[in-house]
């Protein structure tokens, strides 16, 4: 059985480009793997809120140590990470929102990083933890950004690719539906962004 985590950043629902290429993703996953269970985390429903000083406290203080206001400020966190440990394959919805990720995908991937669980330092420099995972990236935006002059505009995947390989997952694929909002390209956009899935 196979476990699939589909983690949706954008607030605009059955409008939204990058949960209708997200979903797509998800299904032939599914028809691959027809066991697979789905766990669906709508960041715009459930906020996880930007780290705070007790966070980091509660973070860097030893499990054993905890007290239970330590516990509880880190229950969303712990509960975050669970999810992700427990993934065979990611698949997360990106809107490109002024060339970067949503801040909520942020507070996100800021409460998944944690040195000790999901990554750690030895002697050899840092390692990830999270391995043996594939992550897709259902990535939209309203113009082009896989080619052209406006490709250096694109943050967002660069980062992701970055950060998620800083945590051991390093088999990544970035799915496009680009275009949206050019004339004579967003009618296809989304076919072709579903037609280019592979899995």
């Amino acid at each position: 059985m196979k476990n699939i985590l589909h983690v949706i950043s954008s607030p605009r629902g059955e409008s939204s480009f990058s949960i209708k290429l997200g979903n797509s993703i998800v299904e032939k996953i599914q028809t691959a793997h027809p066991d697979s269970v789905v766990t669906t985390t709508d960041l715009t429903n459930s906020v996880l809120p930007h780290l705070s000083a007790s966070h980091l406290a509660s973070f860097f203080t030893p499990a054993e140590q905890r007290t239970q206001e330590n516990k509880e400020t880190i229950r969303e966190s712990d509960a975050a990470i669970a999810e992700v440990q427990q993934a065979d394959f990611i698949v997360i919805g990106l809107p490109l929102y002024n060339f970067s990720i949503p801040s909520t995908l942020k507070a996100w991937i800021d409460h998944i990083t944690r040195a000790g669980i999901t990554f750690k330092y030895s002697e050899n420099g840092p390692e990830g933890l999270l391995k043996n995972k594939k992550l897709y990236i259902a990535m939209a935006s309203g113009g082009i950004y896989s080619e052209g002059p406006t490709q250096a505009y694109d943050f967002a995947t660069p980062y992701l690719k970055s950060v998620f390989g800083f945590l051991g997952i390093t088999d990544v694929e970035i799915i496009r539906v680009e275009g949206t909002s050019i004339p004579n390209v967003m009618e296809t956009a989304l076919e072709k962004g579903i037609s280019s899935i592979a899995v």
